[in-house]
């Protein structure tokens, strides 16, 4: 029987290519969109409507899922929202926003699943965190928050819930070729802020980044790894090589000599 899998944000980016690489190996995959209507004509598997902030919609999607398939074998958390600036200059309400969708709304999403995996017997939760929730990032502290703490519950969720066989992962991804820095929110670099020299250059290369990431296909064939490892690892990463060393020399390095090296990567005095 092909194993049904539940994949927030599965209209476009990661979780698109996620989806569709599933899909092509025969995995019965069930996306989820705040407005599915907008991909009937482009998404390879169907489209659920939820919103990872909003709890009935939670349940409701959760539920359409569960009258029709009768199970959910993998949720894989991915909807996410990018969020860069100061620190000081970002608005209470999109900390709020960011935190809302980063770490309440995977909370909210593993709550609405677990009832059914715990009555199987059996499930597998992936959470979509980020290389950048390994270190605080200059300019995109708040991100790094939420990511990093999405790192550290699934830490202490999978051991309460290994009791009932249900396993729970970590993905953290580097920076790969999508559209993430068009939905981002962007602190606006005002003229005058004791930032804005630093952080408008900072900001124009976290998207050069992007822009010369790898191919999300990489995620894809990660997760199929994950999926399909009866005893999957706590942690896993994905990305280029210099992505996935820095989370090594963060352990090894004395704090202040790491941050030197970070300042300099990102030419901050």
């Amino acid at each position: 029987m092909p194993k049904v899998v539940l994949i927030t944000g599965g209209s476009s980016g990661i979780g698109k290519a996620i989806g569709e690489y599933l899909h092509s190996r025969n995995y019965r995959v069930f996306g989820t969109s705040r407005n599915p209507d907008a991909y009937l004509d482009s998404s390879l598997f169907p489209l659920l409507k939820l919103e990872v902030s909003d709890q009935n919609s939670i349940e409701t999607a959760i539920y359409q899922l569960l009258e029709q398939e009768k199970r959910i074998d993998v949720l894989l958390n991915n909807a996410g929202v990018g969020i860069t600036g100061p620190v000081e200059e970002t608005p209470s309400e999109e900390i709020r926003k960011a935190f809302e969708i980063n770490f309440y709304g995977p909370l909210h999403v593993i709550k609405a699943v677990l009832p059914q995996m715990r009555k199987q017997g059996s499930g597998h939760i992936i959470n979509v965190t980020s290389i950048a929730g390994y270190m605080g990032l200059p300019y995109r502290g708040i991100y790094s928050a939420t990511k990093g703490a999405l790192e550290l519950i699934t830490e202490a969720y999978r051991m309460e819930i290994k009791q009932f066989g249900v396993q729970m992962t970590n993905i953290a991804p580097g920076d790969f070729a999508t559209n993430i820095a068009n939905g981002r929110y962007h602190v606006p670099a005002t003229q005058g802020s004791p930032y804005e020299g630093a952080y408008g250059d900072t900001l124009k290369m976290m998207n050069e980044h992007v822009n010369a990431g790898s191919d999300p296909m990489q995620m894809a064939i990660a997760v199929k790894k994950i999926i399909e490892n009866p005893h999957p690892k706590i942690h896993y990463k994905v990305g280029a090589f210099l992505q996935k060393f820095s989370i090594v020399l963060k352990r090894i390095l004395p704090d202040k000599v790491y941050e030197r090296m970070l300042m300099k990567h990102y030419r901050l005095k």
